[in-house]
Formats: structure tokens, C-alpha cells, sequence
């Protein structure tokens, strides 16, 4: 079993390390504030990673990290604090250890409905997706055993928005079709401990690979199955959004070939176990 360092333990981050300490791993949780409660077989230790010197009782003993961190805003401040001053800090401890990034689909600028897979340009306008970017290239270029790993938009218990919006009869393009990705956060712990397994037996892997479900639908179908389910009216046409980014449909065929199965492969999987609930 491996001694593993989880950097943001989260929504994501904290059901990922009882997964991996239910596996047998030792499992240190890092995170600005630790929960109060017990969690079995997992320590925690308190540290901000833009704050250089709170990292020293981590140690340097880990077989492997795993980088889940967000950002507090979507200003430039927020992103620079983490995928560029806490990036680097983190990296002068760990940088001879293999890690995971969690990175995110924004990263990709195409927005006329393209499929996209890992070997598609990554050049993104805005300047958030641009620092995404740039660790994402730090990371690769840190240690050839590093892996990238690109979420597109994550929703489960407490990630429900679209939930919301379908409740509200809302005004959606619909022709020219406007597709989206997502990924259950289920899947998101799921793609991170297969990942790691992989890792720590040793299979060489692909710097980067995109983890989206199978389904990338238009917002109007998706919009109006929710209403459906959930009885509300379905969704009014809007007129087309010249300035609509993100419009692209994510491939994840890599993951899926190295033997990942989604638990939840469409939408209609997992906002229907949401609705049931």
C-alpha cells in the first residue's frame, strides 16, 4: 500500500481519500480547514499552499500527491494564488514525486461544437482557463510520471444548478445546437482512484486524459428531460448567442480504453438518481 498526499480535500478530495483509505493506503489530507469530525484512517493537516511556510509538517515521505484545488473566486488574484504561487510551492517539496492534477475541460478554447480529445489544441481566451494552462504545462514538464486529468462540468449532490435552471422555464438556444459535457462526482473519485492505481502498478500512462461522460448533449435536450422529470415546463427557445463559449463535445475515449467504466455514462444516469432522491 502507498503513502498518498491529497492537496484539497473537498467535495471531491475527501470521498476520494476514504476510497483510498478504505483500499489500505495512508492517506494525508491537506486543507486551510480540516474538519472537525473524526474520519477514520485519514490525518489531516491544516496548510494554505500560497503560503509557503505552512507546507513543512507535511514532510516529503508520499508515493504519490493528488492536486484538487479550486480556486476561492473567479478573479485573476483567486487563480494565480493557486495555479501559480501554490503550484510553485507545492512543487519545490514535491517535485520528484508523481502526482495527479486535476485540471478542467475550460482549457480547451473551441466553441462551434467540435469534438475535442486530449491532442486537441488547448489554447483558451479568457485569462482564468489561460493559468489552468499554464500549470497544466508546469506539471507535465515537472515530471515525465505526472498525469493531467481535465473534468468537464462536475455536478452530484450539491452541484445541482441545472436542476434549478430546469425548474425555472428557462430561455435556452436551441438551434444552432449548443452542446455541453459533464461528469458525476462520483465518477470524478472514481477516475482519480483508477488513475492512481494504474499509477502506482506501474502502467505507463498518457500525460493528460479528459474525463467527461459519454453523453455531450445539447443544454436543450438536457434541459427539457430535466423539466420533464421533474414536472416543470419545458424550456423557452432564445435567440443565438454570438459571444456562446465552451460550445464543444468532449471525447473520452483514452480513459476508456485504459479500462475506466463510467458509473454514471449520461446525463439521464445521474440527475435521475439525483431527482429520485
Amino acid at each position: 500500500m502507498a503513502n498518498i498526499l491529497i492537496i484539497g480535500c473537498g467535495s471531491i478530495g475527501l470521498p476520494l481519500a476514504h476510497n483510498l483509505a478504505a483500499q489500505g493506503h495512508a492517506v494525508t489530507g491537506l486543507k486551510r480547514n480540516p474538519p472537525a469530525d473524526q474520519h477514520d484512517n485519514i490525518r489531516f493537516i491544516a496548510a494554505d499552499i500560497s503560503q509557503a511556510d505552512t507546507l513543512a509538517a507535511l514532510g516529503n515521505t508520499y508515493d504519490r500527491w493528488i492536486f484538487i484545488v479550486s480556486a476561492d473566486g473567479r478573479t485573476e488574484a483567486s487563480y494565480r494564488s493557486i495555479y501559480q504561487t501554490g503550484l510553485d510551492n507545492v512543487l519545490a517539496q514535491f517535485a520528484a514525486v508523481p502526482c495527479l492534477f486535476v485540471s478542467s475541460t475550460s482549457v480547451y478554447g473551441q466553441s462551434q461544437g467540435e469534438w475535442v480529445d486530449e491532442d486537441s489544441p488547448a489554447e483558451p481566451e479568457n485569462l482564468t482557463s489561460q493559468l489552468i494552462r499554464q500549470a497544466e504545462q508546469k506539471i507535465t514538464a515537472a515530471n515525465p510520471a505526472n498525469v493531467v486529468v481535465r473534468f468537464s462540468g462536475i455536478y452530484g449532490p450539491g452541484r445541482e444548478y441545472l436542476l434549478r435552471m430546469a425548474a425555472q422555464t428557462p430561455a435556452i438556444q436551441q438551434t444552432p445546437v449548443y452542446y455541453t459535457n459533464r461528469i458525476h462526482q462520483q465518477d470524478c473519485v472514481g477516475v482519480l482512484a483508477f488513475l492512481l492505481a494504474q499509477s502506482l502498478a506501474d502502467k505507463a500512462l498518457d500525460p493528460i486524459y479528459l474525463a467527461s461522460d459519454d453523453d455531450p448533449a445539447p443544454m436543450w435536450d438536457v434541459i427539457s428531460w430535466l423539466a420533464e422529470q421533474l414536472g416543470h415546463p419545458a424550456p423557452t427557445a432564445k435567440p443565438v448567442d454570438e459571444h456562446a463559449d465552451q460550445n464543444k463535445r468532449c471525447r473520452n475515449q483514452r480513459l476508456k480504453d485504459l479500462g475506466y467504466e463510467f458509473i454514471y455514462p449520461s446525463f439521464r444516469d445521474g440527475y435521475g438518481e439525483l431527482i429520485r432522491r
